[in-house]
């Protein structure tokens, strides 16, 4: 049985215990959202997540999620009403690039997995926060947020085109949620990274990219963390309450 709905906005961030998810966790909580965060294996760095929000005044659940298993997928939206009674808002963050590489070395069982956690897992998450916020099914409205990437236009070619393919269908995802659930208060937006300062690079082969990329970017540098969740917190905030179908590039000028 829920609990009595929160007094504040209710968030999910998945993949928020490191990099653009962790600074997004932490500007929402600033904001004054209680939150709903998803990791796959540092618990450590979640928790340490958890604590930093939690300093904020606001009430965390931390959730272990492995977005490549659906059925745990598909558990999220129903354990943050479990929790708090309600979800406002959804930022589909998590997700992986693969190895960077040319396309064709890239194996197909590694592109099946990096669309199962980039567009599989988000799709039945959104699904689930849309049903319940959706006011023709009784909700009270609400706005997701899809973390995409500049390299669903750019196609990233002789880099990871497998990755930048199931960010151009989040892309889609936002367009046509958007126009479908904008009439029942749903707003449906997309932030589009550039090269950004993070771990996702190591763990796709190239810990340096940030900076090896950062003299072909206009403004020469990768941007931080912190910049991203900025956008994200705007989207989420009665600033952008006619705001819906957007797509917010941060990328440096590319």
């Amino acid at each position: 049985m829920a609990r009595p709905t929160s007094h504040h906005p209710v968030t999910i961030v998945t993949g928020a215990s490191r990099g653009i998810g962790a600074a997004i966790a932490v500007r929402l909580a600033a904001a004054g959202h209680d939150l709903v965060l998803t990791y796959r294996e540092r618990a450590a760095e979640a928790e340490a997540v958890r604590v930093d929000c939690e300093a904020a005044g606001v009430q965390v659940l931390v959730l272990q999620v492995d977005m490549a298993d659906l059925d745990a997928a598909a558990t999220v939206v129903p354990a943050a009403i479990a929790r708090f009674g309600t979800v406002t808002g959804l930022v589909n963050n998590a997700g992986i690039t693969a190895r960077i590489g040319p396309f064709l070395d890239a194996p197909i069982e590694e592109t099946e997995m990096v669309f199962r956690i980039n567009v599989l897992a988000p799709t039945l998450i959104t699904q689930g926060a849309i049903a319940h916020m959706a006011t023709d099914r009784g909700g009270a409205g609400g706005a997701v947020v899809n973390i995409s990437s500049g390299a669903a236009t750019s196609g990233s070619p002789n880099t990871y085109v497998t990755y930048a393919m199931s960010k151009a269908a989040l892309n889609a995802l936002t367009i046509g949620a958007s126009k479908e659930f904008g009439p029942v208060g749903v707003r449906v937006n997309t932030v589009s990274p550039g090269t950004t300062r993070t771990e996702i690079h190591a763990a796709a082969g190239r810990p340096d990219a940030p900076d090896e990329r950062a003299p072909g970017i206009p403004m020469r540098r990768p941007g931080e963390v912190h910049e991203i969740a900025g956008a994200v917190a705007y989207l989420l905030s009665e600033d952008a309450s006619y705001t819906s179908g957007a797509d917010i590039r941060i990328t440096g000028g590319n």
